[in-house]
């Protein structure tokens, strides 16, 4: 297992139907340990197992949802 946690800036993330919707549609991936949303900042944080799921497919589905990505860091903790 290999952890990873990815941090996106999106362009607006309006109010709590959006908050609960990202964390409802992102939580059900295989390979998702977390997920935080914050309207206040516009910013997405996934915790995930990269053996499980990969990155671009995370973003891929935010942006299905209807929100640009204007910024994505990715974080491998050392263990």
């Amino acid at each position: 297992m290999s952890n990873a946690s990815m941090y996106v800036s999106v362009d607006q993330i309006d109010g709590r139907h959006d908050v609960k919707e990202l964390k409802r549609e992102l939580d059900t991936f295989a390979g998702v340990t977390s997920v935080s949303v914050n309207d206040k900042t516009d910013t997405i944080a996934v915790d995930f197992d990269t053996t499980a799921i990969q990155q671009e497919r995370l973003q891929k589905r935010i942006e299905q949802l209807g929100f640009k990505i204007m910024h994505t860091r990715l974080e491998n903790p050392v263990m």
